[in-house]
């Protein structure tokens, strides 16, 4: 009992000191616990509304004449599936619609809403209460990211021609609700359904197979077998044919959450690092400044271990208090960051408790503190009584004067600032290592947001996308190297690039195959190490394929292609976060080898000094006999990355937020601690002669060295380190070599922005030397 009246003595005493360490491990608890909720819930989330929609584990979409009775039996005969349905839809390969705040194209693939189906059946979150002839049922993350309510107009184009519905609700699918993935799933009532089959011509008739399996694990083998099977059985390569499988989906969809949840576990492993270096200079303060009350307690009978015991239980206290705070405000935070997952995902987050990680999170911070309180009290043991009545002081204790006024050259006001830094050094120490973090921590999310948001090149490059201005696919009969150069003379074509992706096989992997003429003409160079391929025999593959395959530069690769299969040296190793890391490239020439007559289908046109829908209209115009489709790649971009932009937004805002917090409360703590134990000097220098503006002064420059060293250092690593620091974060997806853009006037920006703030605050906590007077100090 008597320890606890002591520990809570303690914490009485120190009131201001208790709260800000209180909101310290407060905020690390909470950035912990959300982080940790949602790394460790999001995969289960997502297989459990796979489960709970009866959503398909694969999702094959083909040509109707391509299929026969020979693919049935290979579905019923394959190991480990559980079930199967086969209907018909409508597949638009490249339609367009509004999404968000720009233009989206991609691929759509139609169902009759009223169709009977036990795989991925209609079940609406939201409709309207009356129906019309030109209803549509459209994915949920056409509320939460597209911008659309229940009976908003929705327009979708394709072949140029304008289909108008109107969005009669929402529903949930976890195969094919989001476009990042590359098509978008829509319903439409039996007879909008046929009425719009009757309009586009009969190859936009398609059969769509599901598949659910024992094990959703190996539903990508499940894919990429059937596909293989399927080309095979082909005489000629002219099946076309697509698939999803439900690991791939989940994948790309969880890809940014769980980036986002890893940086706030790091950096509330910061924040609790500046815990522990505020608790280790609190008891290290308390121990100088309590020095004669120690004494006193040992004298009238308090043992070495009782007094360290109430300083260990005191921070306890704080931890656990704190650290129960922080959880019950996670779950109040949880919200935004499901709105997050739901704009991502497309999918209706629901929290759920979870005590297991709600006890690590505290189990972690605490066990934390008392490590740390154990080794900053530990010398309270050695202390004896005498020297303790004495402050401290033995025998003798002198410092040596580093700035005699007498002799120093400089400022009266600058000395002083300097002695006073000098003197606090292990103070100033702690305070340059919490802002190094906390500035490289902001300098990290900063360079994160204007890389999603203002300068999206080197992130649209992370997906292996060519940042080319116009995409255009080349119909089948129609002469691409004519065309290529009848495009090249148009005003404002800077240059034309073939450049298809194609499904090839390696190592019974698939993987996604860039196919053009010359890489060298390419904007977006994918491979890191070695080089792009330059003639028939070689070949780039990324280091998930490198590493699947245990083959790299030097070594040769079988690829398959349909019904052959030819070997070629590995040239380079690449990087993509686009189809799981999963891509190679070839050279016209050698795709060839696989297929002589191959000659390339899709074109990416580079412009300047035009916009991209006057050109569209211009080409389509001149060659709309042997164009397909064409896409504004730019605006397709736009709208794309709109969901991103405002995750990391969130991040950002949220780092910088808790930012300003630490470095006002750190300052607050440390310069009042400072007046406290110096109120009898600036007592006797305001009667000197010193203004309280004087002494402020001196406070504020005393701190600005101390600031300047953290914010440099914080933003030197920043600078240096947050592109190898991403690579580390995201190389599960893909990513070996990161090249985002560093600006530096932003970060020199951000820097002063931290310094100004710093001097603004220590000069406003400064203020309290204003209440001191020689007066006072006499009648206290």
């Amino acid at each position: 009992m008597k320890i606890l009246n002591l520990a809570m003595a303690n914490i009485r005493k120190s009131k201001s000191a208790t709260v800000s360490l209180c909101i310290f491990i407060l905020v690390a608890t909470l950035l912990l616990n959300v982080g940790l909720m949602v790394v460790t819930q999001l995969n289960a989330f997502f297989d459990q509304k796979a489960e709970q929609l009866k959503d398909p584990h694969v999702t094959i979409v083909m040509d109707q004449t391509s299929y026969h009775s020979t693919h049935e039996d290979f579905l019923e005969n394959y190991s480990g599936i559980k079930k199967t349905e086969t209907e018909e839809i409508i597949h638009m390969n490249l339609a367009n619609y509004k999404f968000g705040n720009g233009e989206l194209t991609n691929s759509a693939v139609i169902f009759n809403a009223d169709a009977n189906r036990n795989i991925g059946p209609l079940k609406l979150i939201e409709k309207l209460n009356t129906s019309s002839s030109n209803d549509i049922y459209v994915p949920y993350s056409f509320k939460t990211d597209g911008g659309y309510e229940l009976g908003d107009d929705f327009k979708i184009t394709y072949q140029d021609k304008d289909f108008e519905y109107r969005v009669a609700g929402f529903f949930e699918t976890t195969i094919m609700g989001t476009h990042n993935i590359g098509v978008m799933k829509f319903m439409l009532p039996k007879t909008s359904y046929q009425t719009l089959a009757e309009k586009l011509d009969y190859q936009s008739n398609e059969l769509i197979i599901s598949a659910v399996m024992k094990d959703r694990t190996k539903s990508s083998q499940l894919k990429n077998d059937f596909i293989q099977n399927v080309k095979k059985s082909q005489l000629e390569d002219t099946t076309y044919i697509f698939g999803l499988d439900i690991e791939l989906v989940k994948n790309v969809n969880t890809l940014t959450i769980n980036l986002i949840a890893t940086i706030l576990v790091a950096f509330s492993a910061i924040i609790v690092l500046v815990s522990l270096i505020v608790i280790k200079f609190r008891i290290s303060n308390s121990i100088e400044d309590g020095m004669v009350n120690i004494g006193v307690l040992k004298s009238i009978g308090y043992t070495s271990r009782q007094i360290f015991t109430s300083i260990l239980l005191q921070y306890i206290m704080i931890a656990l208090s704190a650290s129960v705070v922080g959880i019950a405000l996670s779950y109040v935070l949880m919200p935004l960051f499901g709105n997050i997952i739901s704009t991502i995902s497309g999918l209706i987050w629901i929290q759920r408790f979870d005590m297991v990680v709600n006890i690590i999170s505290i189990f972690f911070v605490t066990i934390c503190v008392v490590v740390v309180t154990l080794l900053s009290a530990f010398r309270i043991r050695k202390i004896l009584p005498v020297a303790a009545l004495r402050g401290g002081v033995h025998t003798h204790s002198f410092r040596k004067n580093h700035i005699p006024l007498a002799k120093a050259k400089g400022g009266l006001h600058f000395l002083l600032a300097t002695k006073s830094m000098l003197v606090n050094s292990k103070q100033n120490i702690m305070i340059s290592l919490i802002v190094m973090a906390l500035t490289f921590a902001t300098v990290f999310s900063v360079v994160m947001y204007y890389n999603i948001a203002s300068d999206k090149s080197a992130f649209v490059n992370l997906f292996g996308s060519e940042p080319a201005n116009v995409y255009i696919a080349v119909k089948s009969d129609a002469d691409i190297r004519n065309l290529i150069s009848d495009i090249e003379q148009i005003d404002h074509v800077r240059k034309v690039n073939i450049l298809d992706t194609i499904e090839t096989n390696i190592s019974g992997e698939t993987v996604y195959t860039n196919v053009t003429d010359h890489y060298s003409q390419l904007e977006n160079n994918v491979v890191y190490e070695g080089r792009q391929p330059k003639y028939e025999n070689e070949i780039a593959i990324s280091w998930v394929v490198s590493n699947r395959t245990n083959k790299g530069i030097g070594d040769t690769v079988d690829v398959e292609y349909g019904a052959e299969t030819v070997s070629y040296l590995v040239t380079g190793l690449s990087q993509s976060v686009g189809n799981l890391g999963q891509i190679s490239s070839l050279t016209m020439e050698g795709i060839q080898q696989l297929q002589s007559d191959y000659k390339g289908t899709t074109l990416y046109v580079y412009l300047d000094g035009v916009s991209n829908k006057e050109f569209i209209k211009n080409v389509q115009e001149r060659y709309g006999n042997y164009i397909g489709e064409t896409l504004d790649i730019d605006e397709n971009i736009e709208s794309q990355t709109g969901m991103y932009t405002a995750a990391v937004f969130a991040v950002m805002l949220l780092v910088l937020t808790i930012t300003v917090l630490v470095v006002v409360m750190i300052l607050y703590l440390v310069i009042k601690t400072m007046i406290i134990k110096r109120k009898k000097e600036f007592g006797v220098m305001k009667t000197i002669g010193y203004s309280t503006i004087q002494l402020m002064n001196q406070i504020s420059i005393s701190f600005l060295p101390v600031i300047f060293t953290g914010v440099t250092i914080g933003g030197v690593l920043g600078y240096f380190f947050t592109n190898p620091m991403l690579s580390v974060l995201l190389s599960s997806a893909g990513v070996k070599r990161m090249e985002f853009t560093i600006n530096l006037p932003i970060i020199l920006m951000l820097c002063v922005s931290i310094l100004i703030l710093a001097y603004c605050m220590s000069m406003l906590v400064s203020l309290k030397i204003k209440k001191i007077s020689a007066y006072s100090l006499i009648t206290e």
